[in-house]
C-alpha cells in the first residue's frame, strides 16, 4: 500500500449495534488475510490510528476509543445531576444520510422499569405527560408532597457529530484537554446590536465585556465618549463554551419576593414626568419552581405551586408616554467665553454669579431658538440690551440677550433652530456675544445639563 501523507475514513456502522462501537476499531492483521475474511477494513499505516472524531459548532477534537468519549460527555452532565439520574448515550444520528453517531442524555432506569424505552420515555417533561390520568391529582388537591424535587431534565444545547476516523496519532487528544476545548469557556466573537437609550459604560455592564476591550474591538470608537448609534452593531467577546448543558431542576423555596411594577399611562405627560400612587410591599411565600439553566445561567423560573404566606402589593406608577423636548446651542459656532455659575465680574455692573453662558460671536450672527415654543417677551431688559424669553412645552424658558436684533414679537409660535434674532453687544456687555439662558421653574439653571 502506498504510504498515505494524511487521510480519514469514515467507516461504516452496522446497524445492530448502538451501545458499543469499540468492536470496529480494527487493523487488519496477517490471520484475517489467512482466513478470507474480506469485510474486514484493511488499514494498516504507520503512525495513523483509530479514534473517534467529536464536531461541536466548528471544533473538532479526536479520543482513542468509545469508552472515552463517553466518559467526557458523562463527567459534563455530572456537574449538574450529582444523583447520577441521567445518562449520556452515543446513538445512530437519524438526520444524517451517512452514517454517523450523536450523543444523548436519557434518564437512569430504576428497579421498576423493564426495559430501556421506559426510562427514555418518562425522562424530563415527558413523565409528566406519560403520567396515566387516574394517578393525577386535580389541582385543588396538589400539596408540597405531589411534588418530587431534584433535576427533572438534561439534554446538551448544540448538535454534537461523532464518526470513526483513521488519523495521525498525534492528532488524539488527552480526554481532560479534549473536554476543556469543548465544555470550557471560549473567548467568542458577538455582534452586539446598540438599544435605544444605551451607553458605552452600559453595555460593558451587561454584557461583562471591559469596556476598554469594547473600545479597542471596534475601530469606529476612540473612547468611552464616543458617539453609538441605535441599531449600531459592536463587536464584542464573551466567554462562551463550544458544548453547553441545559439543565431543569425543581426546587422548594422560601421567600420574599415582589410584583411586577403597574404603569398607567398618561398621553398628556412627558416620559420624564411620573408619580409613584401606590408604594410597594414584598410578599412572601412558600414555593415549587422549576428552574432551567444553560450551565449556571438561569433562563427560566416557573412557579408550579405554592403557598402564599403574606400577600405583595404591587408598586403603581403613573408616567408619560409624550417625548419631551430638546434643547440645542442657539448659534452656530462661536467661543465659550462664561460658563454657568460663580465668576469674577467681568466689568462694573456685571453679576459676579452668572445665570446663564456666554458665546463671543460677531454682532449679526443668527440666533435660533433653543427648543420649539412661543415667544413670551421680545424687546429691552435690564441688564440683558435686546432679549428675547421663548416659554416651551416642558415648561421651561428659554431666554437669549444682547442682540443687536430681534426678528420674533409676543405670542409669536417658533420652532426648534429658527432665526430669532441676531447676536449684538446690547445692555451690560464687554463685547459682542450672546447670553443664553435655561430657567425650570423660573429659576435658571445651568444649560449644558440640558443641551443636546
Amino acid at each position: 500500500m502506498a504510504l498515505l501523507t494524511a487521510f480519514l475514513i469514515v467507516l461504516y456502522f452496522p446497524q445492530n449495534d448502538i451501545e458499543d462501537y469499540s468492536d470496529l476499531f480494527y487493523t487488519r492483521s496477517s490471520s484475517d488475510a489467512e482466513s478470507g475474511d474480506e469485510n474486514k477494513p484493511e488499514i494498516d499505516v504507520p503512525g495513523y490510528e483509530n479514534a473517534y472524531l467529536i464536531k461541536v459548532n466548528e471544533t473538532i477534537v479526536y479520543l482513542k476509543d468509545s469508552d472515552q468519549v463517553k466518559k467526557m460527555f458523562q463527567d459534563t452532565i455530572d456537574k449538574y445531576d450529582d444523583k447520577g439520574n441521567f445518562q449520556a448515550s452515543i446513538l445512530r444520528n437519524s438526520s444524517r444520510e451517512l452514517t454517523a453517531l450523536t450523543v444523548s442524555v436519557n434518564q437512569v432506569c430504576d428497579n421498576s422499569s423493564e426495559k430501556l424505552d421506559d426510562c427514555i420515555v418518562t425522562a424530563g417533561l415527558e413523565k409528566a405527560i406519560d403520567v396515566p390520568s387516574s394517578e393525577i391529582q386535580p389541582e385543588g388537591e396538589l400539596s408540597f408532597d405531589s411534588f418530587e424535587l431534584g433535576v427533572k431534565d438534561v439534554h446538551f444545547n448544540e448538535p454534537v457529530e461523532i464518526v470513526q476516523a483513521y488519523v495521525k496519532s498525534d492528532n488524539i487528544m488527552d480526554i481532560k484537554d479534549a473536554a476543556s476545548l469543548i465544555t470550557e469557556n471560549q473567548e467568542t466573537q458577538q455582534i452586539y446590536k446598540v438599544q435605544s437609550g444605551d451607553t458605552l459604560s452600559e453595555i460593558s455592564i451587561s454584557t461583562g465585556v471591559p469596556l476598554e476591550d469594547i473600545i479597542n474591538m471596534n475601530d469606529a470608537l476612540e473612547n468611552e465618549s464616543s458617539t453609538i448609534f441605535v441599531d449600531q452593531e459592536l463587536l464584542i467577546t464573551v466567554p462562551k463554551p463550544e458544548l453547553s448543558v441545559v439543565w431543569t431542576e425543581q426546587t422548594r423555596v422560601e421567600e420574599a419576593y415582589d410584583l411586577p411594577i403597574e404603569y398607567i399611562y398618561n398621553d398628556e405627560w412627558y416620559t420624564n414626568q411620573k408619580v409613584t400612587h401606590v408604594q410597594p410591599s414584598a410578599g412572601y411565600h412558600e414555593a415549587i419552581a422549576s428552574v432551567t439553566r444553560i450551565n449556571e445561567d438561569m433562563v427560566s423560573n416557573d412557579t408550579l405551586y405554592e403557598e402564599i404566606k403574606m400577600q405583595p402589593v404591587a408598586k403603581v406608577v403613573e408616567i408619560g408616554t409624550i417625548v419631551p423636548p430638546t434643547y440645542i446651542k442657539p448659534l452656530a459656532g462661536g467661543r465659550l467665553t462664561s460658563g454657568f455659575g460663580k465668576r469674577k465680574a467681568p466689568k462694573a455692573g456685571a453679576s459676579t454669579y452668572h445665570k446663564g453662558v456666554d458665546w463671543a460671536t460677531p454682532v449679526g450672527t443668527s440666533v435660533y431658538a433653543s427648543s420649539g415654543g412661543v415667544v413670551a417677551f421680545a424687546g429691552w431688559g435690564r441688564g440683558y440690551g435686546n432679549v428675547v424669553y421663548i416659554n416651551h412645552p416642558d415648561g421651561k424658558q428659554t431666554r437669549y440677550g444682547h442682540l443687536s436684533r430681534i426678528n420674533v414679537s409676543v405670542g409669536q409660535s417658533v420652532k426648534q433652530g429658527e432665526v430669532i434674532a441676531a447676536s449684538g453687544n446690547t445692555g451690560v456687555s464687554t463685547g459682542p456675544h450672546v447670553h443664553f439662558e435655561i430657567l425650570v421653574g423660573g429659576t435658571q439653571v445651568n444649560p449644558f445639563d440640558y443641551l443636546y
